[in-house]
């Protein structure tokens, strides 16, 4: 008999060692807090900036203009208020394809009304050149990474506006047997070409002139 108490005591006392360190479970125990390494963190507000507007259009994610060029812009607008300067962009963008793609086929009449007449005079006697050698452009017009304004002025109600572009051309040449003699098309060069355009604010035709092309050093 006193065996037996003394064995009740001995589990009695063991039950209570656990439960002193286990602790009693109800399952509603709230989940331990991980500590961040360092001890004196602390979560940073959230604060709201307010809206910064930008000095300069911005088209498609890219700089309308130069800010030289900005002066210029500005007296444009100031004369004709229908100016938009993006939508002259893919306007220009647009007729750098047109007329690149004109001169490179040989297509002379598709390039009357869109090009001054010195301009249509030099892509004329290229053309004949290359006719005159038996010489073919097989050339193509990748894509137009950028056409940024890089100048502007305002002269007499007259607008002169010039664009660098930044393009990728893929460019062959072949011979009168269509043999490739330059280039390749696998191989596109990126180009940077500057080209100026003209128009009389006063007038009523929206378009613009091609004057003068060139290529960026």
């Amino acid at each position: 008999m006193a065996v037996i108490v003394i064995l009740a005591l001995v589990a009695l006392f063991i039950g209570l060692r656990l439960y002193s360190v286990l602790g009693e479970r109800t399952g509603h125990e709230q989940q331990p807090i991980l500590k961040p390494a360092d001890s004196d963190a602390r979560a940073a507000p959230q604060v709201t900036q307010p809206a910064v507007s930008q000095p300069a259009p911005v088209d498609n994610g890219d700089l309308a203009y130069v800010p030289t060029a900005g002066p210029g812009v500005r007296a444009i607008l100031a004369a004709d208020p229908s100016f938009d300067v993006a939508r002259f962009l893919e306007g220009a963008k647009s007729a750098y394809r047109m007329i690149l793609e004109s001169f490179w086929k040989g297509e002379l009449d598709a390039l009357k009304g869109h090009v001054d007449d010195h301009v249509y005079e030099a892509f004329a006697g290229a053309v004949g050149q290359r006719q005159k050698d038996g010489l073919t452009l097989d050339n193509r017009l990748v894509t137009i990474d950028q056409a940024v304004i890089s100048e502007a002025t305002l002269e007499r109600g007259v607008a002169i506006l010039t664009v660098r572009f930044e393009a990728d051309i893929a460019a062959i040449t072949r011979n009168a047997e269509g043999q490739v003699v330059a280039g390749s098309l696998s191989d596109a060069v990126q180009t940077r070409d500057l080209w100026t355009f003209r128009r009389d604010t006063g007038s009523r035709d929206p378009n613009w002139l091609l004057i003068e092309t060139d290529e960026e050093e």
